[in-house]
């Protein structure tokens, strides 16, 4: 698990804050619990404790807030 979804910015960017243990590399890929592709990771930003990082979902994105995602 890298985090959890915090929010969505248009129809195709989703916020997630990261766990700093587990921070995965730009240009990851970004899966749900159920291991369906939700997207790619293009930035990583904020405070090195608690760092979020902004997912571009290929279409509208279908992640809810609080949901798990997880990193391949």
């Amino acid at each position: 698990m890298i985090g959890r979804a915090m929010s969505t910015f248009g129809s195709r960017m989703l916020v997630i804050r990261c766990d700093a243990a587990q921070l995965p590399g730009l240009y990851s890929r970004v899966t749900d619990r159920r291991m369906k592709p939700v997207g790619t990771i293009m930035d990583i930003f904020g405070n090195v404790k608690s760092p979020y990082a902004l997912v571009l979902c290929p279409e509208a994105c279908a992640v809810q807030p609080d949901e798990k995602v997880y990193a391949k």
